[in-house]
């Protein structure tokens, strides 16, 4: 049974439930301890009240030794509950920080439905910026509470020595906390609204840099300058919007809390005026006066705090709460590696059929590029079953009835435009270092000469999305992680498009050499790996509408002559 931590957060409210729920022991001591220190705050002005009244009548050594002594021992009391109450609050704070943050890359990673708007460059500002205000909740709430024990300590020992400062304290806080929790509201919706508007940019930007060299090519880089430059003013304004509507409520809270500490000095001064508190009640009441302004300025600032951590709960819920691309499945696949297009319907494909079996090397020569890629995506389950006609079967079982785990672990579809990440050549042919084909991947994909280029070898270090390589040397690298991971069935679309014509000849035979026995298909109009596949089947208007070897085609086939031959 899936415990209440481990169930996936819907909403914001939750998230926020279930980080102080995972919290609880944290906050309670940190509640305790920095409950301690506003107690010995609240209590340093009422000690010199008290010793003030004291000194008045017993004007000994002895009683001044013990009111130093007195001092101290709140001192002391309030360092060292600061100190540690705030350690264990922070310490909190970072892990369940560090938590979320992991939590939503790992939501990240895994494919979601298309209809949800969400990407990467958003995701990575969730995932940062949103996971640390979220988290922020665990030291806002001991806060509060600790904020509220001082007010209440001020409001009791005035309330002693007068019932009429007493009400005045606890009256004014509820009035200046209704003022700001009206404001608070309005902060939670603009900040909402502005880091919604900063993952936009954020996403721009990342989408900016991955086309930056097409965008030179034909001359848009400026004009994506702009449509950044856009979006990123967009972000100011509500940035902009949400400091003015801050500093309107610092300002009043600030305002308000003044006009209660002063209301509070001017009430005990006409008291002791009129004779119906002592000096010693005085000086306590004009100390608090003054100190309940720091508990009251955080008591006030909280809901804000509150607004902010709820509003950015509920930006991690949108990627929490996204719904995979399909449910898990019941089934698991059985050992085998054939596969079936049976009738698939979707994009460019009508009623699509055709089977591979299993160890069998075959090419699809799509006439048009956008087939090919919707082909791509149905193999890559980056459609799920329900959106599209037909059924994909691997090993005789029907996709629809596998998890998506399942089918990862016997299916690997390379995208033609395969990612390249920061690190070194070895740790992106073989992420995870558990791989024993390193050696025969980086033969195969003729980057051998990439390898031998650098001292470093394999461990040569790569910048993001491979700057330092050229357009041949990723798409080596990327097509020697694909056979790296040897998979049962290998999917390559287009694995050669930017290398040049030899190098192509001897990688169309090195693959058919290192997946022999191993099913593999390759949607691709190269000639060298349509000659190297056992058999090709024609792609055209969605359909299959021939096949043959290649060389058969070429020699009986004018439109395929036309549509491959270079």
């Amino acid at each position: 049974m899936t415990t209440p931590d481990t169930q996936q957060p819907r909403t914001g409210s939750e998230i926020l439930r279930t980080a102080l729920r995972r919290n609880v022991g944290a906050m309670t001591w940190g509640t305790v301890l920095m409950g301690m220190y506003q107690a010995g705050e609240t209590a340093f002005p009422i000690a010199l009240g008290l010793i003030v009244e004291h000194t008045m009548r017993d004007r000994t050594p002895g009683a001044l030794a013990l009111s130093i002594a007195a001092l101290a021992v709140i001192i002391t009391t309030v360092s060292f509950s600061w100190r540690f109450g705030m350690r264990v609050l922070q310490k909190a704070n970072t892990t369940e920080a560090h938590h979320w943050r992991v939590r939503v890359a790992g939501c990240g990673l895994q494919p979601v439905a298309k209809d949800v708007d969400l990407k990467s460059g958003e995701v990575l500002t969730i995932a940062t910026e949103d996971a640390d205000q979220t988290a922020d909740i665990i030291e806002v709430v001991p806060l509060l509470i600790s904020s509220l024990v001082a007010v209440l300590i001020a409001a009791i020992a005035l309330g002693m020595a007068s019932v009429r400062l007493g009400l005045l304290v606890i009256v004014g806080t509820v009035a200046i906390l209704s003022i700001l929790s009206v404001m608070s509201k309005r902060i939670g919706a603009g900040t909402q609204e502005q880091q919604a508007r900063v993952a936009r940019a954020g996403a721009k930007v990342a989408d900016l840099i991955t086309g930056l060299r097409p965008l030179r090519g034909f001359g848009g880089n400026h004009a994506a300058f702009h449509s950044y430059r856009k979006v990123s003013t967009e972000a100011k304004h509500q940035a902009i919007t949400v400091a003015k509507v801050n500093g309107a409520y610092a300002g009043t809270a600030l305002a308000l809390n003044a006009i209660l500490a002063a209301a509070v000095t001017l009430t005990a001064g006409r008291l002791a005026f009129q004779g119906q508190i002592t000096i010693g009640e005085l000086v306590m009441a004009v100390g608090l006066a003054q100190f309940i302004m720091e508990p009251l300025k955080l008591f006030s600032e909280m809901p804000k705090y509150v607004m902010i951590a709820r509003a950015s709960a509920e930006r991690m819920a949108l990627v929490l709460a996204a719904p995979p691309v399909m449910t898990p499945g019941p089934e698991r696949l059985t050992p085998s590696s054939d596969l079936e297009v049976d009738c698939v319907g979707y994009g460019s494909l009508r009623k699509l059929k055709f089977k591979v079996s299993a160890g069998e090397f075959v090419a699809i020569a799509a006439y048009q590029p956008r087939a090919a890629a919707d082909l791509a995506a149905i193999l890559a389950v980056n459609v799920p079953p329900s959106s599209h006609d037909g059924m994909v079967r691997i090993g005789g079982q029907d996709t629809a009835n596998l998890s998506i785990e399942a089918i990862r672990e016997h299916v690997l579809v390379n995208p033609y435009d395969g990612e390249i990440f920061a690190g070194t050549l070895r740790t992106n042919i073989d992420p995870s270092g558990t791989s024993q084909m390193v050696a025969e991947a980086v033969e195969a994909s003729m980057l051998t000469d990439v390898v031998a280029l650098h001292r470093e070898g394999l461990d040569y270090g790569v910048r993001d999305r491979g700057a330092n390589l050229s357009g041949g040397q990723r798409q080596r690298l990327s097509l020697a992680r694909a056979l790296a991971a040897d998979a049962d069935i290998l999917v390559l679309h287009d694995p050669t498009t930017a290398v040049d014509a030899v190098t192509e000849q001897l990688i169309a035979r090195n693959i058919a050499k290192l997946r022999r026995d191993r099913t593999t298909i390759v949607l691709t109009s190269s000639p060298p790996l349509l000659d190297a596949a056992d058999r090709v089947l024609v792609l055209d208007e969605g359909v299959i509408t021939t096949e043959d070897t290649h060389r058969n085609l070429l020699s009986t086939d004018k439109a395929y002559r036309q549509a491959v031959a270079r």
